[in-house]
């Protein structure tokens, strides 16, 4: 049932509820550590930290809005720089979100529509709720066509600044994330990520700008499932709503899309895997969000509906030239290259020691693994025609244990803000197609720009340090 709670509002209030929160695990987690320190014992008390980490997270998503999207954003990173006990709270706010009543949201559609509301026929029972917005399905009374609009939560825009540094002043009170430099990158990324979901004017022009260059694109058209971007009805579109057509489809995890065959879902795991190489190699626009409420898979797999623009982002030259040589060198198996393009992705350093270079060569490979020759494809992960198995091969869990290993190195650099973006479209990406239980050999889809790889890099060469632009 929807909760009949509204977002709590006042950035003070908000702020002084999550400090409360803050403070308790703060305190626990320096109980544990003097604990482990007088007693000489490695393990503490987890379940101390556990109780406190899930307190901490359920305060974040008690408050809604801006505070379970920053959440969620940490909960990416944690896999490798927070401690287990709050990642695992952290990933529990990537549920879906329980809907405002429309009582309550009422008065922020008809803000957001203006005069426009009256022309539109809205149903009161939301159809998505997220963290910064919640989707309703319409119709257009002049016509009759049906329509979804999403609007944001009420004063998001105006609270954003604060919530964010509210919940890092926490963190960091708790001693849950490091201080310096390295990890100012990963939050100066995160703050600017989450500003750019809110910017419904940017989306739009953004959306637009996918549609154009996707829209028959050579390298789709015989993919042989269509790529849909939904129309704007630029009426009811404004700063804090957008309203697009309406599009039926399931997501990738329902039941309807398991039952579909498999030779369908092969065709859309290929799919997915072509548009992320249409991004980086070609477009240089990305969208880096993996959640698959993104997505919309039609009845018949015959179609994939891209929803979700916010997290597009205009990856800079250098930053792809960067990414393309080092996909291209792990798939090659060329140390040297791989080497010089994650120093110029900042996952290096230039004095790294042969165990960290030994270390990040070994995650880019396995990472990579789907994308190898079919000759040199890990034979326990292939069907009998010799085709990988995407579900079967645990590759996403097999490359984090290896990344989780791998921060304990002295040598280790915590990878720029921007790379993270990319880390995580990658990985999504492929938990995509692992969903799917798609079985195929993508050497096909990737040796088209094994060539491309290194003249990207070499344009990317004198645009300094990588990073994003929007």
């Amino acid at each position: 049932m929807p909760k009949d709670k509204p977002i709590r509002r006042g950035a003070f209030a908000r702020g002084l509820s999550l400090t409360v929160a803050g403070a308790r695990a703060g305190g626990a987690f320096a109980l544990d550590g003097a604990v482990r320190r007088i007693w000489g014992d490695n393990t503490g008390n987890p379940a101390r930290l556990e109780r406190e980490a899930e307190r901490f997270a359920d305060r974040l998503g008690e408050l809604k809005g801006s505070y379970v999207k920053i959440g969620q954003l940490f909960a990416l990173l944690g896999e490798h720089f927070l401690p287990l006990p709050l990642t695992r709270a952290l990933h529990r706010l990537e549920a879906d979100t329980q809907p405002i009543q429309w009582r309550h949201m009422e008065p922020v559609f008809r803000a957001a529509l203006g005069d426009h509301f009256a022309e539109l026929t809205i149903e009161h029972e939301a159809l998505a709720a997220a963290s910064l917005a919640q989707v309703h399905r319409a119709t257009v009374n002049e016509t009759g066509e049906s329509v979804v609009i999403k609007v944001q939560y009420p004063e998001l825009a105006e609270v954003l600044d604060e919530d964010f540094q509210a919940v890092v002043r926490m963190l960091r009170l708790a001693r849950w994330i490091p201080a310096g430099r390295d990890f100012d990158s990963w939050l100066s990324t995160l703050h600017n990520q989450l500003k750019a979901e809110i910017d419904y004017p940017r989306e739009r022009v953004i959306a637009r700008e996918m549609a154009l260059a996707l829209a028959g694109h050579p390298g789709l058209v015989d993919m042989g499932i269509e790529l849909r971007i939904p129309a704007f009805f630029d009426d009811y579109c404004g700063p804090q709503c957008l309203t697009m057509a309406y599009v039926a489809g399931h997501r990738v995890g329902s039941e309807a899309v398991a039952a579909l065959s498999q030779q369908q879902r092969d065709a859309l795991g290929r799919l997915m895997l072509k548009l992320f190489f249409i991004e980086i190699f070609e477009l240089g626009i990305m969208q880096t969000d993996p959640n698959f409420g993104n997505y919309l898979i039609s009845g018949g797999g015959d179609s994939l509906t891209l929803l979700d623009f916010g997290s597009v982002v205009h990856l800079s030259a250098s930053l792809r030239g960067a990414l393309c040589d080092t996909i291209v060198a792990g798939c090659r198996r060329d140390e040297q290259a791989i080497y010089d393009a994650l120093e110029r992705l900042g996952c290096l350093n230039a004095d790294a020691g042969s165990h960290a270079k030994t270390t990040f060569r070994t995650f880019v490979c396995n990472l990579l693994e789907p994308l190898a020759h079919p000759s040199e494809l890990p034979r326990e992960f292939l069907n009998s025609r010799g085709e990988y198995c995407w579900g079967r091969s645990g590759l996403i869990k097999r490359t984090g244990r290896h990344v989780t290993r791998s921060v304990t190195s002295r040598d280790f650099t915590i990878p720029s803000g921007d790379f993270a973006m990319v880390a995580r479209k990658l990985t999504g990406v492929f938990t995509f197609i692992s969903v799917l239980n798609a079985q195929f050999n993508a050497y096909d889809v990737v040796a088209p720009y094994l060539d491309k790889g290194l003249s990207a890099g070499e344009q990317g060469r004198a645009d300094g340090r990588p990073g994003t632009r929007s």
